[in-house]
């Protein structure tokens, strides 16, 4: 999630097939068309940087990755009609063992570039890569693939530097027209594509990828937001599935304010469980626990408490960096969340407080802007833009500047320090040029197999108790949870959960539902 806003026995999963249809371009029958194959080639297929009017160059991925372009309809109801390409990338198994076919990620937004994510982040799934030929996708609207595009990286930046937790009635009014100005901005550069993102699309335009592959099956692995996308493929296609995890489960039948609640309270948490773990340190190791004048280390709640005051200094007074640029309240409160996805990154909290409390923000802003996706040349990833329209097709939901008033108690008490940028991000989609609707709440799969949901307990994006929902709301889920902190599960290294999941993905061996790991 972005910090704001579908009958196969139990264990005889078939193997997907690995035919012509996804080597040499030939075209097969989908439900929707004509599906042409894939023509594989070296990865230069352009650039992953299109949140502006700029360019950068794609990541190198590793020298085996290999790219293609698949094309899906524009718009479903006319499948004959105009098209748009998808931006693929393929990392092929290596060996040794009996080649289990593709495997298909999306890693979450939504508006991650499963492109650039999967270049970067395939050597965390050797073990998976060893059986399977490893696939990432840009989905329509995001990256390489059609992107939705919006402000350029000036504007975006000038953005981030305004009042996210608006006090006044003019600071109020200043953020709506913030609001206006960015979906003004979609419409007028975007707005053909607008209505034909979502995830319900998503999902249709993965089931012509399973038939490009030469696939039987979609064997899958989504992260966050990637989970809803899967759910959804479920759902609609639940005889197409094949081994499926969905990991940092998102519950699709909450409302967004419910939602952003409930992510509030989780990262207030997971902030919670930083500063205890920092607080036995002793101030000498967790600066942030340094009193003023004093030697002694303060506890957890205090810290906490120090973290909100830095925080709300920003608003009136932000901090210059090593980058050139300030470090606003907005941008400060997306460093410390950031941090908050991976235990790993604790220690850089703590040195990006410390630094924060002398008057250099750098280390928050650097945070902020991998959040964001900004690159250290001003160029921004469209995963801003691609995650709001995505998110307002999915949802009819459009509150106003009053719902938010009357929604602020609740989000102060669920969260002192991140509750009232969370509640003024339920306007996300006000004043959106698209209906909404489109949400994928309904992820029933009767028919589909057994699917693998996994849920941390620590999880600040994707709070634990959506995990044990997606499971019971899909009917064929199977509940893994890891005792840890930080967003998703595999990731994090254990190697209980990690077991359980090599040998769902590699062996069809279906663990014991609620299975606990950490």
């Amino acid at each position: 999630m972005k910090w704001a806003g579908p009958i196969v026995a139990a264990g005889m999963l078939a193997l997907a097939a690995t035919g012509c249809a996804g080597q040499r371009g030939d075209v097969a029958l989908g439900s929707d068309g004509p599906v042409s194959g894939l023509e594989w080639t070296a990865c230069d297929i352009g650039s992953a940087r299109t949140g502006g009017e700029t360019a950068a160059p794609t990541p190198t991925p590793a020298a085996q990755a290999e790219c293609a372009r698949l094309k899906v309809p524009l718009d479903y109801a006319k499948p004959d009609g105009e098209t748009i390409e998808l931006a693929l990338i393929k990392i092929p198994a290596t060996g040794p063992g009996q080649r289990l076919g593709s495997l298909v990620f999306n890693f979450g937004g939504p508006g991650g570039s499963g492109v650039e994510t999967l270049a970067q982040a395939a050597p965390r799934f050797k073990t998976l890569n060893t059986r399977y030929d490893l696939i990432g996708f840009d989905p329509r609207g995001v990256g390489l693939s059609a992107p939705v595009k919006c402000l350029d990286d000036p504007q975006i930046d000038a953005m981030q530097q305004t009042e996210s937790t608006p006090d006044t009635p003019a600071e109020v009014a200043a953020f709506e027209r913030e609001q206006r100005a960015l979906v003004t901005a979609c419409r007028q550069r975007s707005g053909k594509l607008l209505p034909h993102v979502g995830t319900v699309n998503a999902a249709r335009d993965m089931d012509r990828l399973r038939i490009a592959l030469g696939s039987r099956k979609l064997n899958y692995f989504g992260i966050s937001y990637g989970t809803e996308l899967g759910a959804a493929y479920a759902h609609n296609f639940p005889r197409n599935v094949g081994r499926m995890v969905l990991d940092g489960a998102v519950d699709t039948k909450i409302d967004k304010t419910s939602l952003g609640l409930q992510q509030a309270a989780a990262f207030q948490r997971a902030l919670t469980s930083y500063a205890t773990d920092c607080a036995k340190d002793g101030p000498q190791l967790c600066p942030p626990s340094r009193a003023a004048g004093s030697q002694g280390a303060k506890s957890a709640d205090q810290i906490v408490a120090d973290v909100g005051a830095l925080l709300d200094r920003l608003d009136e007074r932000p901090l210059h960096t090593g980058l050139g640029r300030r470090l606003s309240q907005s941008l400060g409160m997306t460093g410390v969340a950031t941090a908050l996805y991976s235990r790993q990154l604790w220690p850089a909290l703590t040195q990006g407080l410390a630094m924060a409390e002398k008057g250099d923000g750098t280390i928050l802003l650097t945070l902020a802007d991998a959040q964001n996706g900004r690159d250290d040349q001003g160029r921004f990833s469209n995963l801003m833009a691609a995650n709001t329209a995505i998110t307002c097709v999915d949802s009819a939901e459009r509150h106003t500047a009053a719902d938010v008033e009357k929604a602020l108690p609740k989000f102060r008490n669920a969260s002192s320090v991140f509750g009232e940028s969370m509640a003024w991000g339920i306007m996300q989609c006000t004043g959106w040029p698209v209906p909404g609707g489109e949400s994928p709440a309904e992820v029933s799969a009767p028919g589909a197999p057994p699917i693998l949901v996994l849920g941390n307990t620590g999880d600040p994006a994707t709070p634990y108790a959506w995990a044990p929902a997606l499971a019971r709301e899909i009917g064929t889920g199977v509940l893994v949870t890891l005792e840890g902190e930080g967003h998703g599960s595999y990731d994090s290294g254990d190697t209980c959960l990690r077991g359980a999941v090599d040998g769902f993905l590699l062996a069809g061996a279906v663990p014991r539902d609620g299975t606990r790991c950490g």
